[in-house]
């Protein structure tokens, strides 16, 4: 008859590995990639909307002021020129919820005349 080892119990290092890595992958997705809005913008609200938020955006206030990074803009055309070339190709902007529908269709007029091919609107999810 063989005599058994009696060995040192191993700590299972897998089942932690594992936690860990599903915990990076989970903050992975649910982090933020991109630079914060400003604070003081609230989001229009949609249901049923597919899609991210950019960080490359053109902010517009409930008072009808525009920001761009932080920066005021004073004109369709002044964000334009402050954008990259290549950037013209699409121009999204960020609304607050309070500001006049008017105001936000004239401002896509303008940037589409100053040469905008494409003005998308962010907005925020509606939850439901």
């Amino acid at each position: 008859m063989r005599k058994r080892r009696q060995g040192t119990r191993r700590e299972p290092t897998i089942a932690l590995i594992n936690i860990v890595f599903l915990m990076l992958v989970f903050f992975m997705v649910a982090g933020t990639l991109s630079t914060p809005l400003d604070k003081d913008v609230t989001l229009v609200r949609t249901a049923e909307l597919e899609g991210r938020a950019p960080p490359d955006t053109l902010v517009v206030h409930e008072n009808g002021r525009m920001t761009y990074r932080g920066n005021d803009i004073a004109s369709a055309e002044a964000f334009l020129q402050a954008r990259p070339e290549d950037g013209r190709e699409m121009v999204r902007i960020v609304p607050d919820a309070a500001l006049s529908a008017t105001v936000l269709v004239d401002l896509a007029r303008a940037l589409r005349a100053a040469g905008a091919q494409r003005v998308v609107l962010v907005t925020e999810r509606g939850l439901e």
